[in-house]
C-alpha cells in the first residue's frame, strides 16, 4: 500500500512517482516480480494443486511439506495402499484449507488425482474412444467406473441383454466406449454395450462366412425358453431346439443346460441369407436307434423304468433315448384291467419282453405278461374237452353265464343249449 502522506511531503505528483519507480526496475525485473507475486498468491489459494513431499505418518494423518508456513495433512485413506505412504516421496495434493484451526494445512491427494485424471482424459481422449477401468459402485441409474476419473455407465449400456443385477459388475475391470464428454460439467458417459455390439458385428460377419453344417461350435447359453435354448456363438445366436437337446425324453431344456453355461454343439442347419443357425447337442453322439434291432432282439427279456403311464399303456425307458410301450392288453394274462396303474406305477423298475421293433418309426413294443407262463396254455392241457369240473359263477348276462374254473381261468355257458361251449 502507498503512504500518501510521504508522497505529499516529497512534493511528487503521481505521474512523477510512477516514472521514478519505473526507472528503478527494468522490464525483465518487472515481469519476474509479477510472476513471483502471482505464484505466491496463487499457491496460497484453496483449490490450487501443489507439489509436496511426504514427511511422516501419525495415526491416520500423513504429514506433507508443501513449502508453506506449516506442514499440511492428508488422510491416509486417500492413498491406495500403505506402500504409497513413503517418507521422501513426492506427491501432488490439492490445497483445501490454509488454516484448519490447529495450525496445519488441509490437503487432499484424492482430489488432486481426480483433477489430474480429468486433465489427462480431456487431453488424450475424445468421444468414441475406448477406455478401461474398474467398476467402483452402483449409483442411481447405473454404475460408476473409475478410468482415472469416475465416469457414468448407464444400466441400459451395461450389456446387449438385460444383465439382471448390475451389482455383480462391481470390482470388475471392464472396457467401454466414450459416448459423451461434458467439459463444463466435468461429466463423462460411457457404454459397454456399444463396444460389445461393434465387436459382435465384426465377429458375426466372420462366423457367418465360416460356419458350415457338421461343425462343432462352442457357445454360451444366453436364454432358455420352453421350446429351446439360445446359444451365443460369439457374435451370432444359434437355436438349440428342445428336440435336439437329448436322445431321451425331457420336459424342459433347463434339465440339460444352465444359463451362462459354456457348451459345445453341432451345427445342424445354416441359413446365411436370414442369418439363422440351428444347433444340436444330441447330434454329438450316435443315435441309439442305429443298432436298436441288434440290441433288443424280439423275445429278449430286458429291464427298464416306467417313465409315463397313459390310459392305453405304460412307456418304459430301456436306455437314454430308447423307450418302449407296454400296451394295457399286454400287461396281464388273466386280469381285466381298466387302467395300467393297476399293474405299474411311475418310476417302477420292471422286466419286460421285447415283442416288436420298428427302427424306421422308432417304436418298440413290449410285453409285461410275457414274463410269466401263459395260464391258458396250462389250462388247455389240464382241462381237455369233455372234462367235468366244479365251477363258481362269476357273473350272469342276457346271453349266458361266466364261471371261474380256477383263479385266473374263466369259462362261460350260453343260454341256448345248441350254442353251449366254453369261451
Amino acid at each position: 500500500m502507498v503512504d500518501r502522506n510521504i508522497v505529499s511531503k516529497l512534493g511528487l505528483s503521481q505521474e512523477e512517482l510512477d516514472r521514478q519507480v519505473g526507472e528503478m526496475f527494468s522490464e525483465k525485473d518487472s515481469e519476474f516480480l509479477e510472476e513471483v507475486l502471482r505464484t505466491k498468491v496463487d499457491s496460497h489459494l484453496p483449490g490450487t494443486i501443489l507439489k509436496g513431499t511426504i514427511e511422516s505418518q501419525i495415526g491416520n494423518d500423513v504429514i506433507v511439506e508443501v513449502g508453506l508456513k506449516s506442514e499440511g495433512i492428508v488422510d491416509a485413506s486417500e492413498f491406495d495402499n500403505s506402500e504409497e505412504i513413503s517418507p521422501g516421496k513426492e506427491i501432488e495434493v490439492l490445497l483445501e484449507e490454509t488454516d484448519s484451526g490447529g495450525g496445519l494445512i488441509l490437503l487432499s491427494k484424492r482430489k488432486a488425482d481426480r483433477i489430474r485424471g480429468w486433465e489427462t482424459i480431456i487431453n488424450t481422449k475424445k468421444e468414441e474412444d475406448v477406455v478401461s477401468g474398474r467398476v467402483i459402485r452402483r449409483i442411481k441409474g447405473g454404475l460408476l467406473v473409475d478410468i482415472g476419473v469416475p465416469v457414468f455407465l448407464p444400466a441400459s449400456q451395461v450389456d446387449i441383454r438385460r444383465p439382471g443385477d448390475i451389482s455383480r459388475f462391481i470390482g470388475r475391470e471392464i472396457e467401454c466406449k466414450i459416448l459423451k464428454i461434458d467439459v463444463e460439467g466435468r461429466n463423462i458417459v460411457v457404454s459397454r454395450r456399444k463396444l460389445i455390439e461393434e465387436e459382435r458385428r465384426a465377429s458375426k460377419e466372420k462366423i457367418m462366412a465360416e460356419i458350415e453344417v457338421g461343425q462343432l461350435r462352442k457357445g454360451v447359453v444366453k436364454n432358455i425358453s420352453d421350446f429351446g435354448v439360445f446359444v451365443d456363438l460369439g457374435g451370432v445366436d444359434g437355436l438349440l431346439h428342445i428336440s435336439d437337446l437329448s436322445w431321451g425324453r425331457i420336459s424342459h431344456p433347463s434339465e440339460v443346460v444352465k444359463l451362462d453355461e459354456e457348451i459345445e454343439c453341432a451345427v445342424i442347419g445354416v441359413d446365411k441369407e436370414n442369418e439363422k443357425i440351428s444347433l444340436g447337442l444330441k447330434q454329438k453322439t450316435a443315435s441309439p436307434w442305429e443298432d436298436v434291432e441288434e440290441r433288443y432282439a424280439i423275445g429278449a427279456r430286458v429291464k427298464g423304468t416306467v417313465v409315463n403311464v397313459m390310459n392305453y399303456g405304460a412307456f418304459v425307458r430301456l436306455e437314454e433315448g430308447i423307450e418302449g410301450l407296454v400296451h394295457i392288453s399286454e400287461m396281464s394274462w388273466t386280469r381285466r384291467l381298466t387302467h395300467p396303474s393297476e399293474m405299474v406305477n411311475l418310476g417302477d423298475e420292471i422286466e419286460v419282453v421285447v415283442l416288436n421293433v420298428n427302427k424306421e418309426k422308432r417304436e418298440v413294443s413290449l410285453g409285461l405278461k410275457q414274463t410269466e407262463i401263459n395260464p391258458w396254455t396250462i389250462a388247455s392241457q389240464k382241462y381237455p374237452a369233455g372234462t367235468i369240473v366244479t365251477t363258481k359263477v362269476r357273473s350272469m348276462t342276457n346271453f349266458g353265464v361266466f364261471v371261474e374254473i380256477e383263479p385266473g381261468i374263466d369259462g362261460g355257458t350260453h343260454f341256448r343249449p345248441e350254442l353251449d361251449k366254453e369261451i
